[in-house]
């Protein structure tokens, strides 16, 4: 579908499906209960939300082809990670099933598959959220100094439906489909090189690198957190009221901080840093209104107390917040131009980048 008539479409489907449901929401119930019709109408817009996002993400993976397809062999994969952290009937057929997902798989055109290349992991930020087209020049800028790259759509991503969005299993279950995505490319690609391996994230998605590598060191030879979630104790703290209702819901761990911290613990980089053993960059801004710098430099100072050998850098009111590093302003570029030259040193892409001028040649056009 051509882009210029996607506002036209989206608008249209919403006007048929508002239309919908305006007769559940003036419908007369005599002797009923007004909150069962409102709690009837709620969830028809849950629904709603969820047939959107699909919508969406249809939308968007269709947009990948036009913004990478010159440079990168895409593709889509289904694959399985460990069952559902919260199963309502365990004695249901099928009920401790693989939970199946997709990873998204970016491939250099012209990559000599008779020879060996490095893996880049990158799980998208936000547990709700998924991988999109936003990462459009990241991936360009990849694809040019001969990564393979895997971005697994984790159990909780939106855009496949309200089911799979209540997997949810926030610095859990999730990093282990991560792992999975990271397993199936050097199980099924013979020129992944499994000793050149790297995992890279930006706030949610740093939370699930840094997790990672903590919870399978062997794996990986490398690891970026950008602006990485740290500390969930200390997030709902800070966080909007509406924050931790999304952890504490009955399909999530169904407990507030306050009823159960050491569950928040288990889950948050924080409590394991001394499970540190892979070459790792961290980076955070002081003015990100997302991920607090004091949060980040919680992490940093855990990993200094425990003796680690790691990388940092806190950047002072960086133009951008909380993705200051992956905009597309000259500062940007400069930032991602460090985190490139950190990987290569232990991954060696055949074309790692020398300069800014390399980098924006790759990824602008």
């Amino acid at each position: 579908m051509p882009k210029k008539h996607l506002p036209f479409f989206f608008a249209s489907f919403l006007a048929v499906q508002l239309a919908l449901l305006m007769p559940l929401a003036g419908q007369n119930n005599p002797g009923g209960d007004k909150n069962d019709e409102k709690a009837a109408l709620a969830e028809h817009f849950t629904a709603l939300d969820h047939r959107l996002d699909q919508l969406e993400k249809a939308v968007d993976d269709l947009l990948w082809y036009q913004k990478v397809g010159d440079v990168a062999w895409i593709d889509k994969v289904f694959h399985v990670g460990p069952p559902p952290a919260n199963i309502g009937n365990p004695t249901a057929m099928g009920a401790k099933n693989p939970v199946k997902f997709w990873s998204y798989i970016f491939i250099p055109k012209g990559l000599d598959r008779g020879r060996k290349h490095p893996l880049l992991v990158l799980p998208h930020g936000g547990s709700h959220a998924n991988f999109t087209t936003y990462h459009t020049h990241i991936i360009r800028e990849l694809m040019a100094q001969g990564y393979i790259v895997v971005a697994p759509e984790y159990r909780g991503s939106t855009g496949y439906g309200r089911s799979f969005y209540e997997k949810v299993d926030y610095g859990g279950l999730e990093v282990d489909d991560c792992h999975a995505s990271r397993d199936y490319m050097v199980e099924n690609y013979g020129f992944v090189d499994p000793g050149r391996v790297g995992i890279i994230g930006w706030s949610h998605g740093g939370l699930i690198a840094l997790m990672d590598i903590f919870s399978h060191p062997e794996s990986y030879q490398v690891a970026f957190a950008g602006v990485p979630v740290s500390d969930l104790v200390m997030r709902m703290g800070y966080q909007s009221p509406d924050y931790p209702e999304e952890f504490s819901a009955p399909f999530h761990i169904g407990k507030t901080v306050n009823e159960n911290v050491k569950e928040y613990q288990r889950r948050s980089p924080v409590w394991h840093v001394k499970e540190l053993r892979t070459p790792l960059l961290i980076h955070t801004n002081t003015n990100d209104d997302d991920v607090y710098s004091i949060e980040v430099e919680h992490l940093i100072q855990a990993l200094k107390a425990e003796g680690k050998k790691f990388e940092y850098e806190i950047f002072n009111e960086a133009p951008g917040g909380h993705s200051f590093d992956r905009i597309d302003t000259r500062l940007a570029k400069q930032i991602r131009l460090k985190i490139y030259k950190f990987l290569a040193g232990y991954l060696h892409p055949a074309h790692a980048f020398a300069s800014l001028e390399e980098l924006d040649k790759a990824g602008y056009r």
